[in-house]
């Protein structure tokens, strides 16, 4: 495979870092299993978290953190970082950051919601109708996959009302109407703004990199519909720290959208929301499949994988890892921790960080 880092060199051959070794990476089934290849992000994850269940360990999360200094280098390691992995929701301040360098006008709690992947209570949706008014459009213009809201209060009260999924609900809506409001700016194509070779995507992939300092080494399509692309976790990080650390320009304008309106972000009772409220200066971003990132003002980033994909080890591997490196107050750290194991309806263990 050809070499993947045009700027940084932090990963110069994907198949460096896959295991089995393979020249490229494989889009769905294969005759042979053992021939699809595993970032090493996954395959050589060390364990991370327990799950205690009246102090005996019932199940372990492996997993993979990173904290890179602003000039990229390494400062912390779990695992193996230089393994190439799906940001997923994490990489939407990226993705908005590439609207506003694309011409979109939108600040402060609307562009902390194009970065979002809200809850779907009322003040998220009626923000993503007011970013498509703005650009003269409606929902029927929104192509992400219709869902009920994810704050449970809000989805109870939506399906108990007998409306069906929505567009306008689901948690990558701000996003979206984002997307369509800078296509609106440019007089580009509304239909196809998901397509990987739409201007808009382009302008995405071309943050991306800039960001990562690393050439993706996969793409595909996201939970949402338009398109993810996969970097090293290490990458990931050094993209939040520069973020963080901007004092000026486009980049200044998303992070500050994000600290001064961290509910637009996440939503109420979301630990990301807190996280931003309770440090000074950060920025971060949860995801699917249990990726977390994160930017401090002084330019250092973290991020992190959790191998199996479950989130409730994610914001308590993070919490580990921000003790280790003397970030966060103990009231912040203690909410990233709160993960309890439930029996009868009533804690009986919990999901705590290992080996960190």
């Amino acid at each position: 495979m050809a070499a993947l880092s045009r700027r940084s060199g932090i990963l110069r051959d994907v198949s460096d870092h896959l295991a089995p070794p393979t020249s490229a990476l494989v889009a769905g089934r294969t005759a042979d299993p053992a021939s699809r290849p595993v970032s090493a992000a996954l395959a050589d994850a060390p364990v991370v978290a327990h799950v205690l269940r009246g102090g005996f360990v019932e199940s372990v999360h492996h997993g993979t953190a990173v904290v890179t200094a602003p000039d990229g280098s390494v400062e912390l390691e779990i695992g193996d970082s230089s393994g190439p992995v799906f940001p997923r929701s994490s990489s939407k301040p990226l993705q908005g950051l590439a609207m506003v360098r694309s011409g979109l006008a939108t600040d402060g709690r609307l562009l902390a919601l194009a970065c979002a992947s809200h809850s779907g209570e009322d003040f998220h949706v009626e923000a993503a109708r007011e970013i498509l008014a703005g650009a003269g459009l409606t929902e029927t213009a929104l192509q992400n996959t219709p869902d009920y809201p994810y704050d449970e209060a809000a989805r109870i009260a939506w399906i108990s009302s007998g409306r069906p999924k929505q567009s306008i609900v689901q948690n990558c809506s701000g996003k979206h109407a984002s997307m369509l409001a800078t296509c609106v700016v440019n007089g580009w194509d509304l239909a196809s703004y998901r397509d990987p070779q739409h201007p808009l995507q382009q302008a995405v992939l071309e943050t991306v990199r800039e960001l990562t300092g690393a050439e993706p080494s996969a793409v595909a399509v996201d939970g949402c519909g338009a398109p993810i692309h996969a970097v090293p976790l290490r990458a990931l990080a050094l993209s939040f720290g520069r973020l963080a650390a901007a004092t000026d320009g486009a980049e200044a304008k998303v992070a500050q959208a994000i600290r001064d309106h961290p509910e637009y972000l996440g939503g109420t009772s979301r630990d990301v929301t807190a996280l931003i409220r309770g440090v000074d200066g950060l920025v971060a971003k949860d995801g699917a499949e249990a990726v977390y990132a994160v930017g401090l003002r002084d330019g250092r980033g973290i991020a992190l994988k959790v191998a199996d994909g479950s989130s409730r080890a994610r914001s308590v591997l993070l919490a580990a890892v921000m003790r280790r490196i003397g970030v966060g107050d103990e009231e912040i750290l203690a909410t990233l921790e709160r993960q309890p194991v439930l029996g009868h309806g009533q804690p009986v263990g919990a999901v705590v960080a290992v080996g960190v």
